[in-house]
């Protein structure tokens, strides 16, 4: 019987969550599993990525696969560099800080920007314009 670790999707459309099992390689996707290690969920910022460090090595021992996105993901947690041999693997999984408060309401308003006043030109002299509003007056 080849076994794999894989994903197995759950969840909505466009809001997919996983789980990390282990399954028979012949069984469905979102079929029957033989245990459930670990979860990960995509969509939250920052990623969530749990997995349980003893199952997941005792599996890579006893022969199971992992797919290429358990892989990927073994190696952020470090899990598969400790089956490799290595140690000193750490993982690389960092959480993140959290961003500053953000009010939804304030992202609705729209932005106003206050009206430029116009520059005065440099050039001119007050007494540069006074002619100017005379010939303005004369006409008149």
């Amino acid at each position: 019987m080849a076994v794999k670790i894989r994903l197995k999707r759950l969840g909505k459309i466009r809001a997919p969550y996983y789980r990390i099992v282990v399954a028979d390689s012949r069984t469905k996707r979102d079929g029957r599993v033989i245990e459930e290690i670990g979860k990960y969920h995509p969509t939250q910022n920052p990623s969530f990525i749990e997995v349980d460090s003893d199952r997941a090595q005792y599996w890579l021992s006893v022969g199971a696969q992992p797919t290429e996105q358990v892989a990927a993901i073994l190696r952020l947690t470090g899990d598969w560099g400790k089956f490799k041999g290595d140690e000193n693997a750490v993982s690389r999984v960092q959480v993140a800080e959290p961003k500053a408060a953000f009010v939804a309401d304030e992202a609705k308003k729209p932005v106003l920007k206050p009206k430029a006043e116009k520059p005065a030109k440099a050039d001119a002299t007050p007494a540069e314009e006074a002619p100017a509003d005379e010939a303005a007056t004369d006409e008149a």
